[in-house]
C-alpha cells in the first residue's frame, strides 16, 4: 500500500518545508515524493531539515504542473479547509486511510496525497482535479498547519493503516498494559503470590505501628484494591517483599521463615 503512494507539494516556497516532508515520510515508511515547481530546490535547508532522510529527498521528482504530479493516479487527494462554495467529498485523515487502502488494494493503482502552497493552500481549480479533500480537525480558533505538520498526521494513519494489514508489524500496535500481555517481560504474579505479600504487608504496618487490627478501619481491603488494580508480576513481588523484610529489620521484628 505505502510504495503507490505519491506525497505531491504544490509550489512550496520554503524548502525547509520539502525537507521536513521528507523526514515525515521516512518516519511513516513513504518515499515517493513529487514536488510541482518548488520555489528552490534542491537546496541546503531541504538538506538540513531532512535530516537522515536523504534518499527521500534525493529520489523527490520535481514536475512541472499538477497533472504531471498525479498522472496515472487513481485516486488524487486534496488537502483543504472546509467551507468551500461547492461541497465537495471530504475524509477525516483515518477515514482516508481506510479509502486508500481499499483503493490500493482493488486496483494496485497509484494515490496522490496533494498539499498546497504555505500560504494559500491549494486553488479551487486544484481541489476540484481531486476525487476526495481530507481535512484534519483542529482548533477552529487556530486551524492553520505547517505543510510538514499536515503530512505527518496524514502519513501517520496511513502508516497505521498498512501496519494493521502486516502480521510481523502488530508488536508496533499492540496494548501493552501489564503482565500477561505479549511483549512483558515478567510472568504475573499468582493469586497465592500476592495474598503472601498482602499478609506480608500487614504485618509489617502492626509492626511498625500503622495498623491495628483491633480497628483497621477498612486499610488492608483498600489496600488490596489498590494491588489487585496493579496487575503485579512476580519481580514486583519479590520486590516488594523485600522492601518489608527491610522495613521489619529496622524495626527489630524481622524473623526468617
Amino acid at each position: 500500500m505505502l510504495e503507490n503512494i505519491r506525497i505531491v507539494l504544490v509550489n512550496t516556497s520554503h524548502p525547509g518545508n520539502i525537507g521536513a516532508t521528507a523526514r515525515v515520510m521516512k518516519n511513516m515508511r513513504l518515499s515517493r515524493l513529487v514536488l510541482v515547481e518548488p520555489d528552490r530546490f534542491p537546496d541546503d535547508d531541504a538538506v538540513s531539515r531532512a535530516s537522515g532522510a536523504l534518499d527521500v529527498l534525493d529520489g523527490a521528482q520535481v514536475v512541472a504542473s499538477l497533472d504531471e504530479a498525479i498522472a496515472g493516479c487513481v485516486l488524487v487527494v486534496g488537502t483543504s479547509a472546509r467551507g468551500r462554495s461547492i461541497p465537495w467529498p471530504v475524509r477525516n485523515p483515518r477515514d482516508l486511510a481506510d479509502d486508500v487502502h481499499d483503493h490500493v488494494a482493488a486496483t494496485e493503482g497509484d494515490v496522490a496525497i496533494v498539499f498546497g502552497r504555505e500560504e494559500r493552500g491549494l486553488t479551487n481549480e486544484e481541489l476540484q482535479r481531486c476525487h476526495l479533500h481530507v481535512h484534519i480537525p483542529s482548533n477552529p480558533d487556530y486551524s492553520s498547519l505547517n505543510v510538514a505538520m499536515a503530512a505527518q498526521v496524514i502519513c501517520y494513519e496511513l502508516h497505521m493503516r498498512w501496519l494493521l494489514e502486516n502480521e510481523e508489524n502488530q508488536s508496533y500496535i499492540q496494548r501493552l498494559d501489564g503482565p500477561g500481555d505479549a511483549g512483558w517481560d515478567v510472568e504475573a504474579a499468582t493469586a497465592d503470590e500476592v495474598e503472601r505479600y498482602l499478609a506480608h504487608l500487614e504485618q509489617t504496618l502492626i509492626d511498625i505501628d500503622f495498623h491495628d487490627p483491633e480497628n483497621p478501619r477498612q486499610l488492608m481491603s483498600r489496600l488490596r484494591r489498590l494491588y489487585q488494580r496493579a496487575r503485579l508480576d512476580k519481580m514486583e513481588i519479590n520486590i516488594l517483599r523485600g522492601i518489608l523484610r527491610s522495613t521489619q529489620k529496622i524495626a527489630g521484628t524481622w524473623q526468617k521463615n
